[in-house]
């Protein structure tokens, strides 16, 4: 980077955006000591760092947030645009401000924020006047349940026209959200991605009408993926996709659909969402899924309490073009009527091409989904590289480390979860020769 921006003057360069973003280039390049201070300090508007800083996830969030997050915005004395991103947000560090002082990341002309938070308070603190010019927040929480201490700034936001909250992690405290909602009278775009636990009932298009919609009358566009995770015991009436539909066609939402799904024999996780889908994760997907193609996500969980069949891998393959990570939690055998699936030669089936796929995790599966995946005859898997496995599973079903017709998809494998997978036979390693 240095030596590229010090080759010339760019007086019209007022965008940067840094790949593979650690802390240390923080240390480095964003000092009054740098050779490039003045090209960040006066001339850069606009700044977007793709994090791969693992490492920060180990330390304390609080010291991170103060000696980069803060510190990049100060820094930065023209920055309006703002965005930290990573290829996989649960590595990314988040942003903590509980306990820091109101002034810790103040700008008082920042307008486009895209930033990761620890926890719901967080983001409280992030619109208690400290950014009072943000027009766009997008924010992704780690934790909406955890609340440590009580946020009392809770003023309208008319400057607020983009908002997205996205949190993948299960949480009970729902009522947050249209309480944080009645500030935002004026906004124009909304983005959600929920997941919601203890309920007796799920949230439908009635519940997106009363607790979301009629807070913000201004909405031009809405996004959202809602999933309610219920006890079946609990529920005060049987779910029917007719009927979940029906309630979203009488919010003007035709263009939104619903999964029901078993995840085992007393939870059913219900989802509604907008079409098309435009996230990059979706999470415990089960047999059941409408024929749609979701062009965006990467990252996919599958988990059912009954077990999947080769065409339900067919079906991922094709309606999930661009993924990336792939967990299956099934503890049930694969299904199948016909008996020649289990023959390694069989030509009866169709073999299923995963162009993108990098990571596999079925630690918490039958062993016969990663038959499924290191079978050559069943699956072609060329970029895969990481495997979270037993090692049980793994030496079963490439009956120890020597069996053709799963050599081919482990070639590429860089890395095994856990570690203990490591094996000290000529074998292993002539499987596994990128270890």
């Amino acid at each position: 980077m240095e030596r590229i921006l010090l080759a010339a003057v760019y007086p019209n360069l007022t965008e940067l955006k840094l790949f593979n973003f650690e802390q240390q280039i923080a240390s480095k390049y964003f000092t009054d000591e740098s050779s490039l201070r003045s090209v960040f300090q006066q001339q850069i508007t606009s700044l977007t760092l793709v994090t791969n800083d693992k490492s920060a996830r180990v330390g304390s969030s609080k010291q991170y947030t103060r000696n980069v997050y803060a510190y990049i915005l100060n820094f930065f004395k023209n920055l309006t645009h703002l965005n930290i991103i990573g290829p996989y947000v649960m590595l990314c560090p988040g942003l903590s401000l509980c306990d820091l002082p109101s002034t810790t990341f103040y700008s008082s002309i920042l307008t486009h924020l895209c930033i990761i938070v620890e926890t719901f308070d967080d983001r409280l603190y992030l619109l208690d006047g400290r950014l009072k010019q943000l027009t766009t927040f997008n924010v992704n929480v780690y934790s909406i349940d955890t609340s440590s201490t009580s946020v009392h700034y809770m003023d309208m936001l008319p400057n607020l026209k983009c908002f997205s909250l996205e949190s993948y992690f299960q949480f009970q405290q729902y009522e947050k959200i249209p309480s944080l909602l009645r500030r935002m009278l004026y906004l124009e775009h909304l983005t959600l991605y929920l997941s919601i636990k203890g309920r007796n009932r799920i949230i439908d298009g009635t519940c997106v009408q009363d607790d979301i919609l009629v807070h913000v009358p201004q909405l031009h566009s809405f996004t959202f993926y809602i999933s309610t995770y219920i006890d079946i015991g609990d529920l005060s009436h049987s779910l029917s996709h007719e009927h979940i539909q029906q309630t979203l066609i009488n919010i003007g939402q035709q263009n939104a659909t619903s999964i029901i799904n078993n995840l085992g024999t007393y939870i059913v996780e219900c989802s509604i969402f907008s079409l098309p889908f435009s996230f990059e994760l979706l999470l415990y997907l089960g047999n059941i899924f409408p024929n749609i193609v979701f062009n965006y996500v990467t990252y996919l969980l599958v988990q059912d309490r009954d077990g999947f069949k080769h065409e339900f891998f067919v079906r991922i393959a094709r309606s999930f073009p661009l993924l990336k990570y792939l967990r299956i939690y099934n503890i049930k055998p694969q299904v199948s009527t016909d008996p020649t699936l289990s023959s390694d030669h069989s030509q009866s089936y169709s073999m299923i091409e995963y162009p993108h796929l990098m990571s596999l995790d079925v630690a918490y599966s039958n062993q016969c989904y990663l038959e499924q995946f290191l079978n050559e005859t069943k699956a072609c898997v060329p970029c895969l590289t990481e495997l979270a496995v037993s090692h049980y599973d793994l030496k079963i079903v490439t009956n120890n480390f020597t069996r053709e017709e799963t050599r081919r998809n482990c070639a590429k494998v860089k890395q095994l979860v856990p570690i203990q997978l490591l094996d000290n036979s000529q074998d292993f390693y002539h499987y596994f020769p990128s270890l």
